[in-house]
């Protein structure tokens, strides 16, 4: 008789056992990431990296920051054609993304990220050492942290011999986050409950509208960067880790003025079909405020990971401009 009864009895187990599903395995080109790489410390928090040794004869280090919401892998397709120029290749997961520790509750900020960077080039044993930073999206504003530390001789800076940017908000006032992105920062205790909900299904679809139509990821693609994200639960940080966005506007003048006053050799690679920094809006702005930098625009269908998208072209882009100084 009280049908709506029995059905929320038997919703709620149901419900319960959805909400704690494991994270998917990890595929075998997934595992042998994770497998080829090591962790350090920092603070309370283990931050795994991959360090590669490369060419012989170089003694170039670059070092790899990568964007939101994925990780280091986004740099997989280019990893050994990099390992042929430089003598050390370098990336790391930040807190809160891949396989890296993901606290909740934690405030995550582009400062504690600049922070884990000084960090494991510390552990390293690189603190002295010139490097070369490549960057993309998230990793876009903590290397322009880690720039401003530098141009203002900050105690344990990194000292950057070179930067690339690749599809970055670097200025707010050109940056459009996607809808869900908005939500999950400015959604209050709408954003925990989102986070418990976020599936395969939502995060592909999603992450898909910033790949270009000829560009989409293979479904095992999507999987391995799923599976990366529900590591150590991290769909449940988005919300957390979002707040970058917030970071950018609130410190734009530091963060462009670190760009717009180094004499640090500065490139951009661009995907001009990118919907989260448009073409030509982006570019215009970018050529305006840094005529200094040199910039390498990819093929117009190249949206918003333009290594996972055009390895090539982008791997080319950059050997060129590290060959260029």
């Amino acid at each position: 008789k009280e049908w709506w009864i029995q059905v929320g009895l038997l919703s709620v187990p149901l419900l319960a056992v959805y909400l704690h599903i494991p994270p998917p395995k990890l595929s075998p080109a997934l595992h042998s990431w994770r497998v080829s790489g090591r962790y350090f410390t920092y603070k309370t928090q283990n931050i795994f990296y991959r360090d590669s040794s490369g060419a012989l004869g170089s003694s170039d280090i670059v070092v790899l920051l990568h964007g939101f919401p994925t990780s280091s892998y986004d740099w997989y397709k280019i990893w050994e054609g990099l390992t042929q120029r430089f003598h050390r290749v370098i990336a790391l997961d930040f807190v809160g993304f891949g396989f890296s520790d993901k606290p909740r509750p934690h405030r995550y900020s582009i400062f504690e990220q600049a922070n884990i960077v000084e960090g494991l080039l510390g552990h390293l044993g690189l603190r002295n050492q010139r490097i070369n930073l490549l960057s993309h999206d998230y990793g876009d504003t903590v290397a322009q942290e880690l720039l401003h530390r530098y141009e203002h001789n900050k105690t344990g800076c990194v000292l950057i011999n070179s930067l690339c940017l690749s599809n970055g908000g670097i200025f707010p006032e050109t940056h459009y986050p996607r809808f869900i992105q908005k939500i999950l920062k400015d959604g209050g205790l709408l954003s925990p409950i989102i986070t418990r909900l976020m599936n395969y299904y939502f995060f592909s679809r999603g992450l898909g509208a910033v790949f270009g139509p000829y560009t989409q990821p293979s479904a095992a693609e999507y999987w391995d960067m799923w599976t990366a994200i529900r590591t150590n639960d991290g769909n449940l940080v988005v919300d957390s880790i979002l707040q970058y966005i917030n970071q950018r506007k609130k410190h734009r003048d530091r963060w462009v003025g670190a760009l717009t006053s180094t004499s640090v050799p500065l490139h951009l690679i661009y995907g001009p079909l990118d919907p989260v920094n448009p073409y030509p809006e982006f570019l215009q702005l970018y050529r305006k405020v840094l005529p200094m930098s040199t910039v390498s625009v990819l093929d117009d269908h190249i949206s918003h990971y333009p290594q996972l998208e055009d390895p090539m072209g982008f791997l080319n882009a950059y050997l060129n401009f590290i060959n260029s100084f």
